[in-house]
């Protein structure tokens, strides 16, 4: 019998819960099916790239949601590793992290002032931009144009970010993208290196319809509103959608209850659905194309946040 006390006894290394078991699945099915697209490329045709390859890279950022809200082990470092690689090539891993545990104070959800996630502009800021930069936003209420214009405008704000905190000395933000640079290499490496596909066709292929398909997720999952429990939406959508976004279209549970697992949300929405949708107002969607049919070229939200002051 060991003499070292519980108490003193070196804790254990990384241990993967049993329940999560089902995320390291996805992830590793998730990381073949890319491995596979990216190597047959050029033999397959350019639809069946662009599908796949959206919907894989998409998924990738679904499993980053997961390990930044904990999954698959208790230790933040590992879960870091299982998504490491960015496919997507244009947020840091760390700074998403950052940016949306602040998503997650749900008294400043929607507020452009506090909510980092938010689409909505301030009434300060929305008479500080020019004609062309309101027209992308009113453009970006509309779900054509947060699926077209969506990712190179994120893309664009994420640099403009990285430029503003570079001539303010803002060390933390810049060390995101110094760790950033690594996880991108070597999906450079791999996917224009080895495999050689063209830079512009990994982007108009890969990284696109993949944030596309993400921002497809976030357009309606809030809503500005007086009730914190009433700006966060549920979309009852099917078993394609749901494993592509890890249920987190079950939003307003998401929210509820944040710590709790993707392949875990399904039974505890149906147990909580009437709870939750009576606490939300009904905002609800039968579906994303619901979304498609009543937003497609039509304003969801104002651009200026209905209830902000300054």
């Amino acid at each position: 019998m060991s003499s070292v006390s519980p108490a003193t006894r070196r804790a254990p290394g990384p241990r993967i819960e049993s329940a999560d078991w089902p995320t390291l699945a996805v992830a590793a099915a998730t990381y073949t099916a890319y491995a596979l697209l990216t190597w047959f490329y050029h033999i397959l045709p350019w639809w069946l790239v662009l599908a796949g390859g959206g919907y894989v890279v998409c998924l990738h950022g679904s499993l980053q949601h997961e390990a930044v809200h904990g999954h698959p082990t208790r230790w933040p470092w590992v879960n870091a590793l299982v998504v490491f690689p960015s496919l997507w090539l244009w947020l840091p891993y760390s700074h998403y992290r950052e940016t949306h545990l602040a998503h997650h104070r749900d008294e400043r959800l929607t507020d452009p002032a506090d909510d980092p996630e938010s689409y909505y502009v301030s009434p300060a800021d929305w008479a500080a931009m020019g004609p062309l930069h309101r027209t992308i936003r009113r453009t970006l209420t509309t779900l054509a144009g947060r699926l077209l214009l969506g990712p190179p405008y994120a893309v664009w704000r994420a640099a403009a970010d990285a430029v503003q905190a570079a001539r303010r000395g803002d060390r933390r933000h810049l060390r995101h993208w110094l760790w950033h640079a690594p996880a991108v290499a070597v999906v450079l490496v791999w996917a224009i290196g080895i495999c050689r596909i063209p830079p512009a066709e990994y982007v108009l292929l890969f990284a696109y319809p993949g944030l596309s398909l993400t921002l497809l997720r976030s357009f309606a999952e809030h809503r500005a509103a007086a009730a914190v429990a009433q700006r966060t939406a549920v979309v009852e959508a099917g078993p394609a959608m749901g494993l592509l976004y890890l249920n987190n279209n079950l939003h307003a549970l998401h929210h509820a209850e944040p710590g709790l697992v993707w392949h875990q949300r399904p039974r505890r929405y149906r147990a909580r659905r009437d709870e939750l949708l009576a606490a939300n107002g009904g905002y609800r969607f039968r579906g994303y194309g619901e979304q498609f049919a009543r937003y497609l070229f039509k304003g969801k939200e104002p651009t200026v946040h209905p209830l902000a002051t300054v």
